[in-house]
């Protein structure tokens, strides 16, 4: 019999603060570029019957101390108006030596967090150093996080929030999406849109944009005309090819050509073998699906600090 740590929601948030979240991310993102994590395309179970799907992202981490993970996730777009978050499941952690499980972690807290720190890491890299004014489409779950993310990586002194729901007080209110975004630095696309929301025309020369609402190949938010126009770097090229609606729908549309429109991974510019921004004028997108091996990341840092700290409830499994 072996004991495993169990960890909240509240505990995840309590053990994950933005900043130190941003660092691990790198971190992930750095070790996927070095070849030292593995994993496969995510897969879903999506029933026609069925008001959401389930989704299986494993990965595996190297090093000194090697894990395996895997986050199972419902996500059911429907729940909000519940109160409920959209995305709710487990990330499990194994011992890469024994292949023990080691920890149960809050999937929502972690995705949530860990979507916000990954933008935040893009934004470091790609978006102008004086940029200031931010840009939010949505105000759920990720529009909070991104709001606290982008303010750990630039000097934020405006923001414009667009929701069929309202701000939420996430910052002032403008009556459409081109409103809010037609003088931002700094974009963050965070909806349940299938359609796009953002337009090529209503983007100022030099912005950043985070594209991180849709992970499906029938949704997107932004144009096949943006996506086209401006310079784009992903999390990962085999997700976006196979997953990102956004990208498929500008390459079905003719907009763009293929693979190569691909600047490079995030990862890869961490590492210094791609370039990033080229001028000031250059408008850079980021495109985000999310990878199971930022979840394992997380979960990792998350156990090896809440052993250390005392934190977390222990079961025996």
């Amino acid at each position: 019999m072996s004991r495993v740590l169990v960890l909240s929601e509240a505990e995840v948030e309590h053990l994950f603060p933005m900043v130190e979240a941003i660092g691990v991310m790198e971190e992930a993102l750095m070790a996927l570029g070095r070849g030292e994590a593995e994993q496969p395309l995510r897969s879903k179970l999506m029933p026609a019957a069925a008001a959401g799907l389930l989704g299986l992202m494993p990965a595996w981490r190297g090093g000194p101390k090697p894990v395996f993970g895997l986050k199972e996730v419902c996500v059911f777009p429907g729940n909000p108006s519940r109160g409920l978050d959209t995305h709710l499941g487990a990330v499990l952690l194994h011992s890469g030596e024994t292949g023990e499980l080691l920890s149960v972690t809050n999937a929502a807290a972690i995705t949530a967090i860990r979507t916000a720190a990954v933008s935040a890491v893009a934004t470091r890299l790609l978006a102008r150093p004086e940029a200031s004014r931010l840009a939010i489409l949505g105000a759920g779950v990720q529009a909070r996080k991104h709001l606290e993310a982008m303010q750990c990586v630039r000097n934020i002194n405006e923001v414009k929030v667009f929701s069929r729901s309202g701000s939420r007080g996430l910052g002032t209110e403008a009556a459409s999406a081109e409103e809010a975004v037609v003088d931002a630095d700094i974009i963050v696309t965070a909806t349940s849109a299938r359609e796009p929301v953002l337009v090529w025309e209503w983007v100022r020369p030099g912005a950043h944009i985070n594209a991180v609402g849709s992970s499906v190949p029938a949704a997107r938010e932004l144009s096949s005309s943006l996506v086209a126009a401006a310079s784009l770097f992903v999390d990962r090229r085999e997700s976006t090819l196979r997953e990102s609606g956004d990208y498929l729908f500008a390459l079905k549309d003719g907009a763009i050509g293929g693979p190569g429109h691909i600047k490079g991974e995030i990862g890869e510019l961490l590492l210094g073998t791609v370039a990033g921004r080229q001028s000031n004028e250059e408008v850079t997108l980021f495109k985000s699906l999310g990878l199971a091996i930022e979840d394992v990341a997380a979960a990792a840092f998350l156990y090896e600090k809440a052993v250390r700290l005392g934190n977390g409830t222990w079961v025996e499994f």
